[in-house]
């Protein structure tokens, strides 16, 4: 059976034999004749310790001995007391350094949004007298205009539109990144809006050489939802997977019902899929997939992250699923419309 080591005040003191020569009450010659019969006692296999051998030697008195330990104990409580109290305050410090950071950060975040929403804002008042002008000219309510003309009219409508787009997106980012976000929830027909946000972007489909279909479980229920946003989102979905699926390919829209509250929307596509680590960012404002200086794909980076802002906003979360090189897809739950009574 193996001896068990007893654990004794001693055991607590460092370099027990430097401390007593610095006090005076041990000599370097003592201390070495101490720990020759320390290394002499264990090759024959017994355990002692150095203040034992001190004892043992008559080099010091066991009051001395046990003064000395209590006088280091002392010590060394002392300083962890205040190496404890050193580690609170540099905590306390460091806590409020990341109070005040967190505190710069929102207040940058309100400021960038703030920003965004103010010349967002400005831009409708000229974008309208554009839009209006533009209108008059193609009409010819100012007078006669060629063909040439009439179709670079009818390019800058559509520029001045996708502006418009573009802008209403931007203060849809702001007020979502402020909590702003306002929601009329209704009963709504998801079989409808995805039928229709199909034929919206069927046109630009066909153009890319991309399939577009809806699948939709049938008796599926009306869902607790603002049908303008999440129209939105299904309109920014499947322009999405337009955009980023080559000829031959495929988005498909699916309507799913799961028990008896939910209805799982997924938008999927046969495009360039998305790399692993740079799905965890696809849902940030502004952030673009293909970043590189010579982009290939449009847009302002704002769809997914509004996309986000709006399915978050009715209680829920999207998720994505991806292949890069094999396609994407998009999938988020909401909850069915109570029954009406």
């Amino acid at each position: 059976m193996t001896d068990q080591l007893q654990l004794t005040p001693e055991m607590l003191v460092p370099r027990m034999g430097e401390y007593l020569i610095r006090k005076g009450a041990l000599s370097p010659e003592g201390l070495q004749k101490a720990l020759t019969l320390q290394q002499d006692e264990a090759t024959r296999g017994n355990r002692i310790m150095l203040g034992d051998a001190l004892v043992q030697l008559k080099l010091i008195e066991r009051n001395a001995l046990n003064q000395a330990i209590t006088e280091q104990i002392v010590q060394l409580r002392s300083a962890l007391q205040t190496a404890n109290r050193t580690l609170e305050r540099r905590v306390e410090e460091r806590t409020a350094e990341l109070q005040r950071a967190l505190e710069r950060v929102s207040e940058l975040s309100q400021l960038k949004s703030n920003f965004i929403s103010n010349i967002s804002h400005e831009l409708r008042t000229p974008l309208t007298h554009i839009k209006g002008y533009l209108e008059l000219l193609v009409s010819e309510s100012l007078g006669p205009v060629v063909e040439e003309q009439r179709h670079a009219l009818q390019v800058s409508q559509q520029s001045a539109s996708a502006l418009e787009t573009l802008i209403e997106d931007l203060i849809m980012v702001a007020l979502a990144s402020r909590g702003e976000m306002s929601l009329k929830l209704e009963a709504v027909d998801l079989r409808r809006l995805a039928n229709l946000a199909v034929k919206s972007a069927a046109a630009k489909a066909q153009q890319r050489g991309v399939e577009l279909h809806v699948f939709a479980d049938e008796n599926l229920p009306f869902v607790q939802a603002d049908s303008q946003k999440i129209a939105w989102a299904l309109n920014h979905l499947i322009a999405n997977g337009i955009k980023f699926t080559p000829a031959g390919g495929r988005v498909a829209v699916n309507l799913k019902r799961e028990g008896e509250n939910l209805v799982v929307v997924s938008v999927s596509d046969t495009g360039i899929g998305i790399p692993t680590e740079r799905q965890k960012v696809i849902f940030e404002s502004f952030h673009q997939l293909d970043g590189s200086s010579t982009r290939r794909y449009g847009g302002m980076g704002l769809g997914l992250a509004l996309v986000r802002e709006i399915i978050e906003a009715h209680g829920s979360m999207i998720e994505v699923q991806s292949l890069e090189g094999r396609g994407s897809s998009f999938k988020f739950p909401l909850l069915s419309a109570p029954a009406a009574t």
